[in-house]
């Protein structure tokens, strides 16, 4: 077994050998936390915990099998017993096992975004409803945030706010339109992401003997991302540690950004209030490993002006780095060919790949100007977030096959395969068949299955004869494993019959995804962790992967990375681009109704900039299109809060006026402390100096004293003793005259050498 406690700094070492009862690891950007849960559940199992009564929660399969694999390196395969994966699939287990409970049974189908919005739009049909006002989209999302607070279509039914809710946004029969989906779902023996952890609640609610079980079964919870959970995850993870109370969470309260879809932030913030004052053991990772000293500094003096949060103090050891470079561009069009320019030049002038760059953005609409400057200059690229491979048609085509060849009672994969390839049977029949087994409260293949019961004529004829392919499948699922049945209903389906003899360059390609499908079926039986290569499993596995699970598609890796920022977290790169700011782009205008949305958006710029490891560049537009018109645009506010002695600076940024009340952010600064616009060459040649110079971590606020009022500093002279609103008391070490732009060499107390430019400082000579 490897030393794993010898490379630990002392909080970390601290976090992996605490003992019993609840805990809760604040840890910085990039200060280590996959490494210290990794090694705190090795060092629960060196101690004797049994690894199958260890639950560890994750929010991506990819973290969950990294995390798996380090552990397996320290105590072997008994790594593999360990509860280990994300919320969903975890919980997805526990459905799978206890799904009779519910009425379910334990291959029931798991719905994506596509099909719940399909079987909406038909629930919307039958219903008599115009889509223009109910659409799909619009439906779903109340839906998913109903779900997301456990209110079910009974209790949504009945709640007099969410029907006025709904009233006022001219949908008065969503709460209808959700009681029918469920109804529908569960007769389709389906569920969608959000029953998974919706279903849970109910079975633990429902169930008491059932959550005794889980209770004692697992001795230790660890929850990943803590700050990221919504109030579903958080009810679940409180019972499964409440008679135990062996829970220790990892986040940070700077990284929660998901409140659109459901994170509630609280959850952190409270742990201590829910657990104990007294009970709870707090231990601080502040130390950052993957940055710049410039970097870090930089994102706490942005993030300070949260609030809203748990303090601690992130440092790093590393060193200083290159000042923060801020492009400005006259069009959106220029930034795109600013930045790429910009990424061909460190290329060329520093040996560097394309894979040590990413453009960061704040909505994936903002790709497009970027896209055609890096193909100007030949540099590959790769869009995180665009049509993954398992959205695309031939690929969910094929899997609806499997879905149903498993799930007979699956209605939305019924519904795309029933005409695929083309056998004459209408949309009018499926409708028809569709309608029988609501009418009848059946399963929608007891009607396929005996269709000559039901329907007459040519159609008749066809869907027997389908239904009696699906019925050879369903021999093969307990023989063959999950490759040897997706091979064959492949072939004998027609699917790629059809695809090969479309000559077609898009007929091709969609040809090989299928056939890259297949190879990923392989893969999945001939990997020694799946102890379970049926259908049902490997379909499981499909059904529950995110976005940063996927592989590239060519192989080629060496590709500048484009994505949201919301994409970005819990990833690093050398060199990072933060394109867009600017105001109501970033932050977004619909988040600036209130404070807590606007600090929302001050974490979300605090995760950006924490990506960077090496050398980190803002740009933003004086000018871009929205809805097809030109757009004159302000600078981002928070680039006035970036701590201006890491920038150098093409142009002065001038901050944008409050834009809701208690808005105060710049109430208390000064016009003076501005760069004024002929502080340009000044900024450049402070940006050199300071670059070759130690810059220390900031370790304290300072308050000013309570007579502090600035002084006249056209007498200010060296030796002379001043102190300053910000970084406290200093003395001036020297003057330096530049026309109009006089600045001071200051040695302050705390925080070390500074030059400021007198025209904008704010000094009180003592």
């Amino acid at each position: 077994m490897i030393d794993y406690i010898a490379g630990l700094n002392e909080p970390q070492r601290e976090a992996v050998t605490h003992g019993n009862g609840p805990m809760m690891i604040i840890a910085g950007a990039g200060s280590g936390k996959t490494r210290v849960l990794t090694y705190r559940i090795a060092h629960l199992i060196a101690q004797g915990v049994d690894p199958f009564r260890i639950l560890s929660l994750t929010f991506t399969n990819k973290a969950a099998g990294e995390m798996r694999h380090r552990i397996e390196k320290v105590i072997g395969n008994e790594a593999r017993n360990i509860w280990m994966g994300t919320f969903h699939s975890v919980f997805a287990k526990i459905l799978r096992i206890e799904a009779k409970a519910l009425g379910y049974t334990s291959n029931f189908s798991i719905y994506d975004t596509d099909d719940s919005k399909s079987l909406l739009r038909a629930i919307l049909r039958e219903m008599d409803l115009d889509d223009k006002v109910y659409r799909a989209n619009a439906v779903f999302n109340r839906i998913s945030s109903a779900k997301n607070r456990l209110v079910g279509p009974d209790e949504y039914l009945m709640n007099p706010i969410l029907r006025a809710d709904d009233e006022s946004a001219r949908m008065p029969e969503v709460g209808r339109i959700y009681k029918e989906y469920a109804r529908r779902c569960f007769q389709a023996n389906a569920m969608d992401f959000d029953d998974l952890l919706f279903n849970t609640n109910v079975l633990f609610r429902d169930h008491p003997d059932i959550l005794h079980k889980y209770q004692h079964k697992f001795q230790h919870v660890l929850v990943d991302e803590f700050q990221d959970t919504n109030v579903s995850q958080y009810l679940i993870t409180r019972k499964l540690a409440a008679v135990h109370q062996n829970i220790a969470v990892v986040g940070d309260d700077a990284q929660s950004i998901y409140a659109f879809r459901g994170a509630n932030i609280e959850n952190i913030l409270n742990f201590q209030k829910d657990y104990g004052k007294d009970t709870v053991k707090i231990v601080k990772l502040e130390q950052n490993y993957r940055s710049t000293n410039t970097i870090v500094q930089a994102a706490n003096s942005v993030i300070a002006r949260n609030r809203n949060q748990l303090e601690k103090r992130v440092f790093t050891d590393n060193e200083n780095g290159p000042l923060i470079e801020v492009i400005k561009a006259s069009s959106d069009n220029e930034e795109g060919r600013m930045v790429a320019t910009s990424i061909f030049e460190a290329k060329m002038q520093q040996n560097l790949r394309n894979n040590d760059f990413a453009i960061l953005y704040r909505t994936n609409a903002q790709s497009r100007a970027f896209e055609e400057a890096l193909r100007k200059l030949s540099i590959k690229y790769r869009i995180i977030g665009g049509l993954s491979f398992y959205q695309r048609k031939e690929i969910k085509d094929l899997i609806a096959y499997l879905r149903f060849a498993v799930n007979q009672s699956d209605e939305e994969a019924f519904k795309r395969i029933i005409n695929l390839p083309k056998r004459g049977i209408g949309d009018t029949t499926v409708a028809k068949i569709a309608v029988l087994a609501s009418e009848k409260n059946i399963p929608i293949w007891e009607v396929v299955s005996n269709i000559t019961a039901h329907i007459a004529g040519r159609a008749s004829v066809a869907i027997d004869q389908f239904s009696d392919l699906i019925k050879s499948y369903m021999l093969l699922l307990d023989k063959k494993d999950a490759y040897e049945v997706a091979s064959h209903v492949a072939k004998t389906s027609g699917i790629l019959k059809e695809l090969y003899e479309d000559k077609t360059v898009e007929g091709l390609a969609r040809y090989e995804n299928v056939q890259e499908l297949l190879n990923a079926i392989k893969e999945f039986v001939d990997n020694p962790d799946n102890e379970d290569k049926s259908l049902s499993s490997f379909l499981q596995t499909v059904s529950l992967l995110t976005t940063a699970d996927e592989k590239e598609d060519d192989g080629d890796n060496d590709k500048v990375t484009m994505m949201t920022i919301h994409a970005a977290k819990g990833l690093e790169f050398k060199n990072v681009h933060i394109v867009g700011l600017e105001e109501d782009l970033f932050p977004s205008q619909m988040m600036l109704e209130s404070r807590a949305d606007l600090e929302e958006e001050r974490r979300l710029f605090y995760v950006a900039i924490t990506r960077a490891e090496k050398r980190l560049t803002f740009s933003f537009a004086e000018s871009r299109y929205h809805y097809g018109r030109l757009k004159i645009c302000e600078p981002s506010r928070f680039l006035m809060e970036v701590d201006q002695s890491f920038l150098t600076m093409s142009k002065t940024v001038t901050p944008p006026k409050p834009r809701f009340k208690g808005d105060d952010t710049y109430a208390s600064r000064n016009k003076d402390e501005m760069p004024s616009a002929g502080s340009m060459n000044f900024v450049r040649s402070l940006a050199q100096k300071t670059a070759q110079r130690q810059i220390p971590p900031v370790t304290v606020t300072h308050t000013p004293s309570a007579d502090f009022a600035p002084s006249n500093t056209s007498a200010l002279a060296a030796g002379m003793k001043v102190e300053h609103a910000k970084f406290g008391f200093g003395t001036v070490k020297s003057l330096d005259e530049n026309g109009t732009e006089r600045k001071a060499i200051i040695q302050f107390d705390v925080v070390g050498e500074k030059t400021l430019l007198l025209s904008f400082a704010k000094l009180r000579i003592i």
